[in-house]
């Protein structure tokens, strides 16, 4: 549990400042579930220039609550939670400071976006709050103001959680936490699960990573995790001390993401990735008269070039060749589907428009096909799939470049997506393997995303 914060002080004298305004908002990893904002009197007159940065003066304060009569909300809303703040020395000391006056000991985990940002934002020209977000086409108001800068602040937060792909900061968080033998632990867990697509992992007592997967409904896979009776399901009820989650919003970038992370964190409970999910292949090539053939075949069968897109099984391969002939009338004789020495019975049918007697010339053929064929295939292809996201307004991004995927993030504004340079920023890099095209043209071919977006 995190308690994201920022503070707007009077200035002045190194522990001398007071507070003026305090916003804290409680977030679990997913979603906002408690959250503060209040003017505060610092009883003691505010610097020139912080009324001329915040637009908060002595006059306002006045009749806002003294530090002592919000601090039981702060101790509280903070409770086991961890702070997270941009500077969070500068805002984690001030707090300390106005407990202490109380005679109060004020300690809590932080965490620094600045520092964070830092590690997972590397290429950032600033690290500044204004000209971070402004980067990343986070939308923010009432800058230097405490709410608006703790809502940017959680807005940053949660795409650095996104891209950290070593979950660094939930291990960092679970070390510090004393877990212990919970009882009852494994109903919880799964009491605290949501019913939505994700990715899950399940840490062992040092918040190590031990397994992940990805479902559709992530309180019922971990469920039938800890009911099973085999080996592996036996060392996991044993082991497991705690499951963390990040919703996706949808199958494919959960897909995706379970990928990428199994190929970086290598859990020692899940079977070890193929270098290839797929063995069977859809290709093409030119005949002697210049008519495109679509033929199926293993892969790195002898003499098989051109390939389109590939599958698990030849059977998988089969029925797309047919589905593809049917629905943009190809010729089943070209296409090794039929054995006629003349026409093929398509073409009795209406449904081949002769290219198997040269009815029809190489040239119109090979345009209907190429154009069928791309339908399927992520080759030289420059585009943006998007989808649900993890909350209402939000959606998901998928960045394909010259045919290979590079990467994934979300954005809830339309300037996010359309300006490829603020895209490239928000989108969290994934490394492209063969699996990776597999895995999105897969399931590109037996579902459909909200929008592909040509570049």
């Amino acid at each position: 549990m995190y308690a994201v914060l920022d503070i707007e002080t009077t200035g002045g004298k190194f522990n001398e400042e007071g507070i003026t305004e305090i916003a804290i908002h409680k977030f679990d990893g997913h979603q906002v579930v408690d959250k503060f904002i209040s003017l505060v009197n610092p009883e003691k007159d505010i610097q020139p220039f912080v009324v001329k940065l915040t637009g908060i003066n002595n006059k306002m304060l006045r009749t806002a609550p003294k530090f002592h009569e919000v601090a039981k909300r702060i101790v509280e809303i903070t409770k086991d939670t961890v702070i997270i703040a941009h500077n969070a020395q500068f805002d984690y000391r001030i707090l300390r400071t106005e407990f202490r006056r109380l005679g109060y000991n004020f300690e809590r985990k932080t965490l620094c976006t600045v520092e964070l940002s830092q590690k997972l934002l590397p290429d950032a020209e600033s690290y500044s709050l204004g000209k971070l977000v402004r980067s990343l086409g986070i939308a923010v108001s009432d800058r230097h103001r405490a709410n608006g800068d703790a809502l940017a602040t959680l807005k940053l937060f949660k795409l650095l959680l996104n891209k950290d792909l070593d979950k660094s900061i939930i291990k960092t968080v679970m070390r510090a936490e004393t877990l212990g033998e919970l009882s009852t632990r494994q109903l919880d867990i799964v009491d605290s699960l949501p019913s939505e697509t994700g990715v899950y992992y399940m840490h062992n007592k040092d918040g190590e990573i031990i397994y992940i997967g990805k479902s559709t409904n992530i309180k019922k896979r971990v469920n039938q995790h800890f009911t099973k009776s085999g080996k592996t399901a036996k060392k996991l009820q044993k082991e497991t001390k705690k499951v963390s989650f990040e919703k996706t919003g949808n199958e494919l970038v959960a897909l995706l993401k379970e990928h990428a992370e199994l190929k970086r964190n290598k859990p020692k409970y899940n079977q070890r990735l193929k270098p290839k999910l797929f063995s069977h292949g859809l290709y093409q090539t030119a005949n002697e008269d210049g008519y495109l053939q679509l033929y199926t075949a293993a892969l790195n069968s002898k003499g098989s070039t051109g390939l389109v897109t590939t599958f698990t099984s030849t059977i998988a391969a089969k029925n797309l060749l047919y589905k593809i002939s049917k629905e943009s009338d190809l010729c089943d004789k070209l296409n090794g589907l039929s054995v006629a020495k003349t026409n093929c019975s398509k073409y009795d049918e209406g449904g081949c428009k002769g290219a198997c007697i040269q009815q029809e010339t190489a040239s119109d053929y090979n345009q209907r096909a190429t154009k069928a064929l791309s339908s399927y295939s992520l080759a030289s292809k420059n585009r943006i799939l998007t989808d649900t996201g993890r909350e209402t307004g939000e959606y998901s991004a998928i960045l394909i470049k010259d045919g290979q995927f590079k990467g994934m993030g979300y954005y809830d504004l339309n300037h996010q997506v359309n300006n490829i340079h603020i895209l490239e920023s928000i989108i969290t890099p994934v490394k492209s393997d063969p699996n990776t095209n597999h895995i999105i043209e897969t399931y590109l071919r037996k579902r459909r995303v909200k929008k592909i977006i040509e570049l």
